[in-house]
Order: C-alpha cells, then structure tokens, then sequence
C-alpha cells in the first residue's frame, strides 16, 4: 500500500505562486481574517492528520468494508475515531458563515483539506464532506429555527448527513422522481418514498444523521418545477435538542461495489418521516444547484486525489524496483539491474501522472477561488467574471480531472506491472475507487451536455468568449517573450480553434439537434485539454521567473519539464477530440436501436 504524503509544495507553489493567494484574500470581504500564515497553520495541520490518522484506514476500510445487518451499517474500524478527530479541529465548520456558527473562512482553504484527506482515503472523507450537504442546504435555504435546531450538532459533528437525490427509476434526471411529500398542520410534512446511491445515509459514526431530501408535494406540477427540498432527522429533535424518537428511516440495504467499501452506499427508505421544508414549495432545486455545483468541484477533486496517490505508488515503487538495465549505460552498477525510472516509457507513464495530477490541482484550487469571488468578492466585476467562468469550468473540471484522474490510476498499476494487479501493494484499490468519480455527480456525458448545451450554445456563446478572451489576452501580453513562445503559440491556435469548433457545431445543431450530443464529449476533452494548457503555460511561467532570478530549486526545473512535456507529449490529444467534435451525429446515430446486431 503507497505511502501517502500531502504534496506541501506543490500545494504552496500553486496556491501562492500561481494563484497569488495573498492577493486573492485581501480581495474577499467578508470571509474572516483570513491570511497566509493562517492558511499555513491549516494546511500543516491537515497534513498530518491525512498522513498519520486518515491514511492508515485507507486499506482497512477496503478489506473490511461496510456491513449491513437489521437495517444497521457498521463502519470499518477506527472510522469513527477519525471523525471525531476530524471535526475535534473544528474543520466541519470550516467555510460556513460565522453568523451560522461557522468559522466564516474561505472555501479555497477547505478545498485544500478535502484534497489531502481525499488522497488518504476518499472512502472515509466522505462521511465528513457528506456532512457538509445538509449544512449547506440549511445555510442556503433553511429558516433561522431550522439553523439552530441542526446546524449546530452539525457543525460539531455530533450528526453527520447525507444528500439524498436519486431513485432506481430516475438516474440524474431526478424530475423524474416519485417520493411524496404530505403537508400537515403543522410546519411539517410526511415523506414516503425510497432512494437509492444514499452514501452515508446510515453509519455508526454518529448519534443522528440528517437527510437532505428531494420529493414532491402532492399536487405539484411534474418534471423539474415540481421538486421541493426538504430536512430529514434520522431520529426527531426535540426543543432542547435533545434526541427524540426514531423517524421512520431505514436502511433497506447497501451495494456491494466495485471500491470505497468502506463508505456505505445505501438504500434509504422513507415510510412516513416526518420532514421540514426548505424554502419554497417547488422550488427546491433552486438551493440544490447551489450544492451541485461545489459538490461537482469536490468531485474533480476526487480525480485529482485518485491521481496524486498513484503518482506517489508509481514513483516510489519506480525507484525501489530493479529490472533490465538502461539502454544508456548501467545507472546502478552495484545493483543486479537499474530501477525502472531509468527506462523512457516508465519516464512517459510517470511524466503522464504529474502532468495530469499537478494540471487538475490547479484547475481545482482556481475554480475554488473564484468560489470565493461569488461569495465575498468586493470587485462587481471579479465577481461577474468569476460567475461566468465558474458557469464555464465547472463541467469542464468535473468530467476532465476525472477521466484523467483514473488514467493517472491505470498508468500507476501500469508502473507496478504484474504487482500492480496484485491487491497488497494498493493500486489496484486506487483504480477502483477513483473509478466512481467519473459517474456520479452527473456522468461524463451529462457534464459534457451542461457545458456545450446549457454553458456554451445556452449563453449563445458568451460563457466561453469570457474564458477565450482572458486566454487571447495571456498570449498576447507573451508575445515577444522568448521563453514563453513555444507554449502561447499553440495555445493561442487552439484557443481561436475552440471557437471555431463551437461554430461548426452550433451550425449544424441548427439542422438537428443530434450534433449536441454527438460532440458533446469530444468537446468537453478538447475544452480540458486547452484549459489545462493555459495553466501549464502560467506554470512554466513562474518557473522560469523562479530560475532566471537565480533559484536551482530542482522544483523549478521540474514544473518546466513538465510543461513542455505536456504541450508536446500531451496537447496533440486535442485535435483527435476536434476531429470527433466536427464528425457528425451521422456517425453515431445511423444504426436504429434494433441495428445493433451480435
């Protein structure tokens, strides 16, 4: 099992370096005192907590997993523990507002702790980030008795939560769903239906559980319009807080899956709970798209940290492992072979690795600092900017990082080869449980669809000229910077071809709306893939500022060789996406559904 360690520098580099966090808090009101030093302590202190108590649980809670018996889960051992360390630190609270009892930070720090306890194990980190679903429901939608009768046990984390969308019927088009909601006489309502992917909609790990849930009111228009949000306690709050009785909500069962065993993926059933309503009747997605879009974030973070723990195996184990000798000349001759980091195609898989998992960190903590911007930002027009390019991103970020992240995890076993197959030494559980990112949340289609159809083609085009533009200006400003000319120029070529390919789709949806959906992947790659290149080109930027004034930091010289591999090893992929973008929904759509022969 890789030996996980927080990527401290890199994480520095990209949150002070590239992303200028000392500028970017002092531009945020509103959101504590936060500053770098702080940010610092933060980060240290996460650090260590993934390494010495989240880390050790990561291969325990794949062998052990989840047991489910009499409608009880019980969790892999020292989970609870952990959890009780985890909000003992007050993290559980981390970005809710002050005035909800939150340490009112930004949420760009948080994101850094869900990084890092994600790469140690993202099956236990989901117990503490689920937690976060019903306090935001509650913080963006909840009425001020609803805050204080959950929020606080939530924030201490005496309760944790789950989010509780979808039905067996529905997939990710929940206006399709059927949990009833029956209004009573009081302010509550009885809910009765079932919903299935519930992680952590039960555990031992604390006293109650608060479920964020989607139903309809009886009566209420179908589809969409008709969906309601609503607050539901395991077991009943009474006025002191105290626990009352059970709130008829079980667990019918869990899955068995492919990985994160030792988070419980549940079938909830709802037989006549009782249920508080947040916000208005009908209007209950409009506080869940609020949750979405940062839990699609958290998501890309999820590819991100499946990629940073198979980089590390791969590298480790690249270094340790004796095999053949370098077709250069012997590099260990005191040794029987030369360890495989010597060989170019391992170089190429472990260069793939950092180029993938450095380039979705930085995608990652910017989206997260415009996150930021939407929320405290003093600037109007940071904040519009950072509205519009989040609008732009957010897809782009959820399906890239992921379907890179486990191509970072395939090429990590790849590294190990036969060992690498063989459960003991972990990669094959990294794989496995990064593989799932790529799905919920919204598949990669469904993302790919939000960001050509909804994003690019539903703003007639302004979303994306918002980020073409910025990119157009990047290569501009480097124009006679002689360094910099062997990444603006590509990039600049491929930023005008975006809109080019956007145009040829769009003018072919006008004949038949087919050709949407039939781009609509390839054009979210070519979009990761450019986005990717513009932070690669700003990250070889700083390189080369860091060496020409004098630094021999190997680090430097590292993240420039990265940034040139990835332009020419990596960035040609874009035009095979161009080139399925711009083929036509003839290729995919010519065989009726009875065509399909065998």
């Amino acid at each position: 099992m890789p030996e996980y360690r927080a990527p401290i520098r890199d994480i520095d580099f990209v949150l002070k370096e590239l992303l200028n966090s000392e500028e970017h808090f002092a531009s945020l009101e509103g959101a504590g005192d936060m500053n770098v030093e702080l940010m610092d302590a933060i980060l240290d202190s996460g650090a260590k907590f993934a390494e010495q108590v989240v880390a050790p649980l990561n291969q325990i809670g794949d062998e052990v997993g989840c047991h489910f018996e009499d409608g009880n889960v019980t969790t892999p051992p020292g989970y609870k523990e952990a959890f009780q360390q985890y909000v003992a630190n007050g993290w559980q609270g981390l970005s809710v507002p002050e005035s909800d009892g939150g340490l009112g930070l930004p949420g760009s720090v948080g994101l850094t702790l869900t990084e890092m306890v994600g790469s140690a194990s993202w099956a236990w980190s989901m117990y503490s980030g689920l937690a976060g679903a019903p306090i935001a429901c509650l913080v963006n939608g909840g009425s001020e008795a609803q805050k204080q009768r959950f929020l606080p046990k939530l924030l201490t984390g005496e309760w944790a939560g789950a989010m509780c969308l979808t039905e067996a019927h529905c997939g990710s088009d929940v206006g399709m769903l059927r949990t009833k909601a029956i209004k009573n006489d009081d302010d509550s309502y009885t809910l009765t239906g079932t919903k299935i992917f519930i992680s952590g909609g039960e555990q031992d790990i604390t006293d109650n559980i608060i479920h964020a849930i989607l139903a309809r009111v009886e009566g209420a228009p179908e589809g969409n319009k008709g969906i309601s949000l609503f607050i539901a306690p395991k077991y009943l709050v009474n006025d002191d807080g105290s626990l009352g009785e059970h709130n008829n909500i079980t667990a019918g069962n869990i899955e068995k899956k492919m990985g994160l065993k030792g988070n419980a993926t549940c079938v909830m059933n709802y037989d006549g709970a009782k249920a508080y309503l947040l916000g208005e009747e009908n209007r209950g997605l409009d506080i869940m798209f609020k949750l979405m879009n940062t839990a699609r974030i958290g998501t890309a973070v999820q590819g991100l940290a499946g990629a940073q723990s198979a980089f590390q195996g791969a590298l480790s184990y690249a270094n340790e492992r004796l095999q053949m000798r370098s077709l250069t000349g012997t590099k260990n001759p005191d040794g029987p072979a030369d360890p495989i980091i010597v060989h170019p195609d391992v170089r190429r898989m472990l260069m793939t690795q950092k180029a993938f998992t450095e380039g979705s960190r930085a995608l990652c903590y910017w989206l997260a600092q415009l996150v930021d911007q939407t929320k405290f930002g003093k600037d109007e027009g940071r904040v519009k900017e950072a509205e519009d390019l989040l609008g732009l991103l957010t897809p782009v970020a959820k399906a890239f990082c992921t379907e890179t992240g486990v191509e970072v995890t395939n090429l990590g076993m790849q590294v190990f080869g036969g060992h690498g197959y063989i459960h003991e030494h972990g990669m094959e559980q990294i794989v496995r449980d990064t593989r799932i990112s790529t799905v919920y949340e919204g598949t990669t289609g469904i993302q790919a669809l939000d960001l050509i159809g909804r994003k690019v083609m539903g703003s007639g085009g302004e979303l994306l000229r918002v980020f073409t533009k910025k990119i157009h200006k990047y290569c501009a400003s480097h124009v006679d910077t002689e360094n910099m000319v062997e990444f603006t120029e590509s990039l600049a070529s491929l930023n005008k071809q975006w809109g080019e390919i956007t145009m040829d789709v769009g003018g072919k949806a006008m004949e038949n709306a087919d050709e949407v959906g039939s781009a609509s992947v390839d054009y979210a790659m070519f979009s990761g893939y450019v986005t990717f290149a513009y932070l690669w080109a700003q990250m070889a930027e700083v390189a080369q500022q860091k060496i020409t004034e004098g630094s021999d930091d190997a680090f430097y010289k590292a993240k420039l060789a990265t940034a040139r591999f990835y332009f020419k090893r990596i960035l040609p992929r874009a035009q095979v996406h161009a080139v399925g973008a711009g083929a036509g929904a003839d290729t995919v759509m010519e065989l009726a559904a009875d065509e399909f022969a065998f």
